[in-house]
């Protein structure tokens, strides 16, 4: 890599404070010039999209998350009204929670349980662990992210005792999430064996009409929160779904508005070279050969960042994984997203990275602001630990560089609301123009439908097998003969599976008699 090549693909925005280095991928000179008629038929798609238009044209619907920070944008009064109001709703629970006018049977709450899956919790995750100041906080944010019993009890015994200032959230689109249900009805449980009401702990985010809505307007819930069926999940983080956390906690959600809203006029711009969001499209284009021929590893050099891996995972795979491109032709597109953060991925999977399979490019996250306070210890003369983390991030640029091994280099000036508002903007606007750039839609996910389906029908052998069982009136039989009994003799392997977990769990009632083949086990109701 040159001074020069690093020079033509070095690009700062001081109305911003970022910079993108695209100097490390291996494009030639043809290749921006030769994709900008894509490019500018993506940003027409985008226009479009931000009008209105039906921008997931698999469910008819159009895709609005861009009208959360300038509901002016919206394509009718009724929207700007509806973001309107449920942002100044969020302010006003906030502050009367906050001022203790809503409060628990024994004052102020101190502790805030977010109960979410998916969209619903990574992106409040993220903002907590990325803004949150212990000591500054106004609540402490515990998550229900899964549907793990070991899980549940985890944090209810962290929550032993202070469960009577415990505010909870309960954030689902639909309000028939199985793992958001389950959380849910495991912490009403624990709620109630602690001789609490909880209806005067919990909150609804949710679609109007769902399940969830019914039962927080039947029980009396402290309030309810709009979510709308044009934002998606992965795209839901400054709608009530992460504003409504984030507020509660402590954080200024008017500076994370701001900060994405300055992005997404940054990257409205049409013109490729001045547009960062256009710019890492195209990186993700050349990098991937537009098919996902690589994988993306993305590597924030900053603690505070070390969910935002993970909350890209969801934003980049859920929306680009596709079968089908919108002409219904099998493509079988996405990018594979995995990370961590650095420096900790020295030690980890960076000589894989340098010396093994070339199958990825890096994403690099740098944070010019060390920390809050004025100045920094000196590690060794004249050296501090953030020179280290500057020195480990481009020592890493460099060694990978050597063997060929492309990365990109996003720059921030601090972790703060305003740069994590432009963070996520950025990357929901990339991932939106790279679906565009290769003609898939990036606001459905048939898989994920396709996978709760597969889990419902575990459920429903789970059930048959436990009839099954009851009916053999304490006979002994094998995995085989229970799936046939259960009507399912083509099911015989998931009934295996079902039945060697419930004989682990005591309260199952199911016992198991092993044999030296395990899949020859028996099982029978004690």
């Amino acid at each position: 890599m040159t001074w020069s090549r690093f020079q033509q693909h070095f690009h700062h925005y001081p109305e911003i404070g970022v910079s993108l280095d695209l100097s490390r991928l291996p494009f030639g000179d043809d290749f921006l010039p030769g994709m900008e008629p894509r490019m500018q038929a993506a940003f027409a798609a985008m226009r479009e999209l931000e009008r209105g238009a039906i921008a997931n044209p698999d469910e008819g619907r159009m895709v609005g998350h861009y009208w959360l920070r300038a509901p002016h944008l919206a394509p009718n009064p009724a929207i700007t009204g509806e973001i309107a109001s449920t942002l100044a709703a969020v302010r006003d629970f906030t502050a009367r929670a906050h001022a203790g006018e809503i409060a628990g049977p024994k004052g102020r709450f101190r502790d805030l349980l977010v109960i979410g899956i998916g969209g619903s919790a990574l992106g409040p995750q993220l903002v907590a662990q990325a803004l949150g100041r212990p000591r500054r906080d106004k609540l402490a944010v515990w998550f229900l992210d899964n549907t793990d019993p070991d899980g549940f009890d985890g944090v209810f015994a962290a929550l032993r005792g202070r469960l009577a200032r415990t505010l909870v959230l309960v954030i689902s689109k639909s309000g028939g999430t199985a793992e958001t249900r389950n959380g849910m009805l495991e912490t009403i449980a624990a709620f109630r064996a602690a001789g609490l009401e909880p209806a005067r702990h919990f909150v609804a985010v949710t679609g109007a009409g769902s399940k969830l809505d019914q039962t927080a307007e039947r029980e009396g819930w402290l309030a309810r929160f709009a979510m709308w069926d044009w934002v998606g999940g992965r795209t839901s983080e400054l709608s009530a779904v992460g504003l409504l956390p984030a507020a509660l906690q402590g954080i200024d959600i008017d500076a994370m508005l701001a900060g994405a809203a300055a992005m997404d006029e940054l990257t409205r711009v049409p013109e490729t070279a001045r547009n960062p969001a256009a710019l890492m499209a195209l990186a993700w284009y050349a990098a991937t050969e537009g098919k996902g021929a690589r994988d993306m590893v993305v590597l924030p050099y900053k603690d505070r960042l070390l969910l935002f891996s993970r909350y890209l995972q969801q934003l980049v795979m859920e929306s680009l994984g596709k079968e089908l491109d919108l002409e219904g032709r099998v493509v079988n597109q996405g990018i594979a997203v995995y990370g961590n953060k650095g420096s900790t991925d020295q030690h980890a999977y960076v000589q894989q990275l340098r010396e093994g399979v070339n199958n990825f490019f890096v994403t690099f996250i740098e944070v010019l602001k060390d920390r809050e306070a004025k100045a920094s210890l000196e590690v060794e003369p004249g050296v501090t630990s953030g020179d280290y983390l500057q020195g480990f991030l481009l020592g890493t640029r460099d060694a990978l560089s050597e063997k060929g091994r492309p990365s990109i280099t996003l720059t921030l000036p601090d972790v703060s609301p305003r740069s994590l508002g432009m963070l996520i903007a950025l990357h929901e606007r990339v991932t939106g123009l790279y679906a565009t750039l290769i003609g898939i839609n990036a606001y459905h996910q048939p898989g994920v439908e396709a996978g709760k389906k597969a889990a419902g029908a575990v459920i429903a052998l789970k059930l048959k097998l436990m009839e099954a069982l009851r009916s053999a009136g304490g006979e002994a039989l094998n995995a085989g003969e229970l799936a046939a009994r259960a009507g399912a003799p083509d099911r015989a392997e998931a009934a295996f599976k079902i039945l060697e977990r419930l004989a682990a769990n005591r309260g199952s009632g199911v016992r198991k008699r092993a044999r030296a083949r395990v899949v020859e086990s028996t099982f029978r109701l004690a």
